[in-house]
C-alpha cells in the first residue's frame, strides 16, 4: 500500500515537472538593466513578466539569462550555449547599453546583435529586440548612429522592437537608483508594460 502511494506521489510529480519543463521558454538575454541590478531578482521586470503570464494563464517560462556588464561581443560567446540548452520560443534581446556607455565601435554592436538575431532565427525562435539610447554627451553622431542600430535591425530581421527600453522613465528621476542609470524596483512594471506594448505573445 504504502508502496503504490509512494509510487502514485512521484509519478504525479515527475508529470508536473514533465509539464512545467514542456512550457515553451521565453529568454531574457541582456545586461544589468534585465538583470535586475540594484534589486531583489523577483522584482525585475522579466520576473514580473513571468508572474504576469502565471496570472493571464498562458503557458510559458520566463528564463532570466541577464548578466550585468555584459556587452555584446561577451554576449555573442555564450549565446548558442544558453540558446541551445534552453531552446526558448521567444528570445528578448536586450544587450548594447554597455557597448554605449564603453564608446565600443557601433558597426561591432550591430554585427554582434545581427549574429544573436541570426542565431535564435535559425534555432525557429522569434526574437523581440530591446534597444537603448545614450546621453547626448557622446556626441550626436554616436548617439544618432547608436540609436538607429536597432530599428535597423528589426527591419532588416522582421522582428518586434521596443525603441528604447527606458522610455517609460527617462524623466523621472525617483525611477533611477542612486548611480542615476540603473532603474528602480518601482520602475520595472513600467518597463514591462511598455515592453508588452511591443511584444505580442
Amino acid at each position: 500500500m504504502f508502496k503504490r502511494f509512494l509510487i502514485s506521489l512521484f509519478g504525479g510529480l515527475s508529470l508536473q515537472h514533465a509539464a512545467f519543463a514542456a512550457d515553451p521558454v521565453i529568454l531574457v538575454f541582456g545586461d544589468s538593466l534585465s538583470a535586475g541590478y540594484g534589486i531583489a531578482a523577483n522584482q525585475a521586470w522579466p520576473s514580473l513578466l513571468g508572474q504576469q503570464l502565471v496570472q493571464q494563464g498562458k503557458k510559458y517560462r520566463v528564463v532570466n539569462a541577464s548578466v550585468s556588464g555584459e556587452t555584446t561581443a561577451g554576449g555573442l560567446t555564450r549565446f548558442l550555449a544558453t540558446l541551445k540548452q534552453h531552446q526558448p520560443k521567444w528570445v528578448i534581446l536586450a544587450l548594447g547599453a554597455n557597448d554605449g556607455l564603453r564608446g565600443l565601435p557601433i558597426a561591432t554592436m550591430q554585427n554582434n546583435l545581427a549574429e544573436m538575431i541570426r542565431q535564435s532565427q535559425a534555432s525557429g525562435a522569434k526574437v523581440h529586440l530591446i534597444g537603448m539610447q545614450m546621453p547626448p554627451n557622446y556626441g550626436a553622431a554616436y548617439t544618432q548612429q547608436f540609436a538607429a542600430v536597432y530599428p535597423a535591425l528589426a527591419k532588416q530581421y522582421r522582428t518586434s522592437l521596443t525603441p528604447f527600453l527606458l522610455a517609460p522613465i527617462i524623466q523621472q528621476n525617483n525611477y533611477f537608483q542612486a548611480d542615476q542609470f540603473h532603474p528602480t524596483a518601482a520602475a520595472q512594471p513600467l518597463l514591462l508594460k511598455a515592453i508588452l506594448q511591443d511584444l505580442k505573445l
